[in-house]
């Protein structure tokens, strides 16, 4: 399963670098193909509670940045 997110930056919000870090120290890694801008590989199927939690856990993470997302989970 991957989860995939795409960003919508605020100019007067944090640093696109920053939020970067804040992606990567959960996992995901920046991602180019298809429209998306980080990708998050589970290494196995997920429960839609599981990604639920993780969904939380990232806008826990982009709290107060000013950043606007989108996410999404398919299995692949």
């Amino acid at each position: 399963m991957q989860t995939y997110l795409l960003l919508h930056l605020d100019s007067e919000g944090a640093r696109y670098s920053e939020i970067t870090e804040t992606l990567v120290d959960l996992g995901f890694r920046p991602h180019t193909d298809g429209g998306y801008d980080f990708v998050y590989d589970w290494g196995r199927a997920a429960t839609v509670g599981e990604s639920l939690e993780f969904a939380d856990r990232v806008q826990t993470a982009l709290r107060g940045q000013r950043t606007y997302f989108r996410i999404e989970s398919v299995e692949e």
